[in-house]
This record gives structure tokens, C-alpha cells and sequence, in this order.
């Protein structure tokens, strides 16, 4: 797995997937000004598994999420003051999550792209500080965890909910048993 995500992990090992190892690939995840939030997922995503796949027989897993609201793209909150910007931007709005997972094997390499639309509720400045306090929000895109207390601010997902946790589960496991793994084991 090209990702130090916990969270990435924790879906995997959900997934019945284990013994995996942790190769977070050393890339600058940097941003090009023309590239529509899919195509720099999809990008980073398969730049993170080419990093990790060099010179390797093992199946290789990549994710890369980005959150984006009006045109905005949102990556992890460097402080608490950007976290609060972050989240009073998100505030009373639709946004948008976007993750392309690759899955690089035998010299091949599939990457798909997933999209999922989030509603937040309308936040109390007071709300969000109380939430930055916990320290939740400041390794996530879009400074807030869905799976976690970030949940309250939540009011409706539209797609994967696992794709706003950073793994389209669902098609990953296509994405697998079209390099011969199979997660369920049926054949």
C-alpha cells in the first residue's frame, strides 16, 4: 500500500486484505494550476503507485482524495487557523470528494476515480473550534473525518461513503479481482 493513512489501512484490513505492507512513496504532491481535481487525483495517485511499484513483484494499492467546494481545493489543514477557514468554507454547503485509487500489478496499472457529494449542515464558529481542539481535522483533507466526530456536521452523502474516507472500497475490490484478487474468495 503506497499510503500512510490509517485510515486507507483500516479499510483494507476490512476488506479482509492483510500482511500488507506500508510503502508511502516519496512524491511532491504538488498541484498543476489547469488540472481539474479528477485529473490530479488520478495523476497523484498513479505517481504514488509508479514510486512505490519500482523494482517490486507485489501488487501495489494507491489512493489519492481531494476535497474541492466552489472551485476551491482543499488538502490537510496545515494549522487551526486553516482548518477553521476550511470548515467554515465547508459550512451550510455541498462539496465535493474526489479519489482516484490505482492498482499497479504485473506491469500493468488500473486507475479509476471516484466522486462523492457531502452536505454540511450550517457550523457555529464555535462548533468548529471546539472541533480543531480535538485535533480531528488536522490530518484529513477538508479538515474533518466523516467516520469520526466530523460526522456531526454531516447532513447527507451522495456516492461512497468510503471514497470520502479516502478508499472507494466498492471498486477497488473490482479493481483487485481484475488483477486476480479476490476479496470474497468465490472464485
Amino acid at each position: 500500500m503506497a499510503s500512510a493513512s490509517p485510515r486507507r489501512s483500516e479499510l483494507l484490513m476490512k476488506m479482509g486484505l492483510s500482511g500488507f505492507r506500508i510503502a508511502p512513496p516519496d512524491i511532491e504532491e504538488k498541484l498543476e494550476e489547469r488540472e481539474t481535481p479528477e485529473e490530479a487525483v488520478r495523476r497523484l495517485s498513479r505517481e504514488k503507485a509508479a514510486a512505490a511499484e519500482a523494482g517490486s513483484d507485489d501488487v501495489v494499492i494507491a489512493a489519492d482524495t481531494m476535497v474541492c467546494c466552489e472551485d476551491i481545493r482543499l488538502g490537510k489543514p496545515k494549522d487551526g487557523p486553516e482548518a477553521f477557514r476550511m470548515l467554515r468554507l465547508l459550512s451550510g454547503r455541498r462539496h465535493q470528494v474526489y479519489t482516484a485509487v490505482t492498482v499497479a500489478a504485473g506491469g500493468e496499472m488500473l486507475t479509476e476515480t471516484e466522486r462523492t457529494d457531502v452536505y454540511f449542515r450550517k457550523i457555529e464558529d464555535c462548533e468548529i473550534e471546539a472541533y480543531i481542539r480535538t485535533g480531528e481535522p488536522m490530518d484529513k483533507a477538508g479538515a474533518y473525518a466523516a467516520q469520526g466526530l466530523g460526522a456531526v456536521f454531516v447532513e447527507r452523502i451522495e456516492g461512497d461513503f468510503f471514497n470520502v474516507m479516502g478508499l472507494p472500497v466498492c471498486r477497488l475490490s473490482k479493481m483487485l479481482r481484475r488483477v486476480g484478487i479476490d476479496v470474497l474468495h468465490c472464485g
